[in-house]
């Protein structure tokens, strides 16, 4: 994919909230890694196969901010409800590189 790095985490997002597989495995280098507190650098398809599916714990995500930092790394802040009803904030540091993403660092927030 082309594209900015903001535009390439946007669509990242939004294939994850409608659990669009197929169209969001392109968008994920073959040595992407994903950390966070529950996950050490894990790779593209245990991402894939335990973080990726998880969109139905959700009855909403909205991004609040989402700023490039540079020409390579993307800050996101947003905010989701669970399914029982409690809203939380997390950020994440996403790495664009050549169109693809290459590492996402998930930084858990409290609840709002």
């Amino acid at each position: 994919m082309n594209g900015s790095p903001a535009s390439v985490v946007e669509a990242a997002f939004r294939h994850y909230r409608s659990q669009d597989r197929e169209a969001a495995l392109p968008l994920y280098a073959d040595d992407f890694t994903f950390t966070s507190p529950r996950d050490d650098r894990i790779g593209k398809a245990a991402f894939f196969e335990r973080c990726f599916p998880t969109a139905d714990r959700f009855t909403e995500q909205r991004i609040l901010h989402l700023v490039a930092a540079d020409a390579e790394v993307v800050f996101v802040q947003y905010e989701y409800e669970l399914t029982s009803g409690e809203r939380y904030r997390n950020m994440e540091a996403i790495t664009v590189r050549d169109g693809l993403v290459r590492e996402v660092q998930v930084f858990f927030g409290g609840r709002v």
